[in-house]
């Protein structure tokens, strides 16, 4: 029992290590709480949730090996790229006018912050070398440890630490709308949106260089 307890805070840890390194799934979260309030945090981590859940039976019927292949990185980060980088588009020229969160509460909008989840965990190929190396590691020492309830609380631990981190930061970024005037908030969007743009850049130049090492043409 003592070893369960102990692996499902080491999933904790490890999971929030993991959820505070900045990405796209974060700098969206900040850019939608902003606008739909303190409910955007557990929305993406929804999507976020759906899309791990998927990929874990995806690995668990074999193909892990296929999550963590070369081909599949090039793949995920040549459309992942292109993903964040129309992401970080969009974001940028987003300049509608502030409202508080209550002003959104009844707007089916905010609902569309799952999608996204789902769409920044698979835009991001280290989401998927992540899961083919130390999730897959993880998920095979709870069933070492205690079986189905091992690999349940290795899941526990790894999304309370997603669930809890996202909500906090969504939490204190819908606060902000309260007092961040109309210029500092298309501000704000622009930086979000050349965020995701840069981070779409690098991973189509690093799915690009790793095409052309596969060819031979560059070592």
């Amino acid at each position: 029992m003592l070893e369960l307890v102990l692996f499902i805070l080491t999933s904790f840890a490890v999971g929030l290590s993991g959820a505070l390194v900045p990405g796209p799934m974060l700098t969206v979260t900040i850019a939608d709480s902003v606008k739909n309030g303190s409910i955007t945090g557990p929305l993406m981590i929804l999507g976020h949730f759906i899309t791990e859940f998927s990929l874990i039976i995806f690995i668990m019927a074999g193909f892990s090996w296929l999550v963590g292949s070369s081909s599949a990185a090039i793949i995920i980060g040549t459309l992942g790229g292109v993903m964040l980088i129309y992401m970080g588009f969009t974001t940028s020229r987003s300049t509608v006018e502030l409202e508080t969160p209550t002003d959104f509460e009844n707007k089916s909008g905010k609902y569309g912050s799952v999608l996204k989840g789902v769409l920044t965990s698979i835009s991001n190929p280290y989401f998927f070398i992540w899961w083919a190396t130390i999730g897959l590691a993880f998920l095979f020492k709870g069933l070492e440890i205690a079986g189905l309830v091992g690999l349940v609380g290795f899941l526990v631990g790894h999304w309370s630490a997603d669930l809890g981190w996202y909500s906090t930061v969504s939490f204190f970024s819908s606060k902000g709308s309260q007092f961040i005037s109309r210029e500092h908030y298309n501000l704000l969007m622009k930086i979000c949106g050349l965020f995701l743009i840069v981070l779409g850049i690098y991973f189509l130049y690093i799915s690009q260089t790793n095409i052309l090492t596969t060819l031979g043409l560059i070592t």
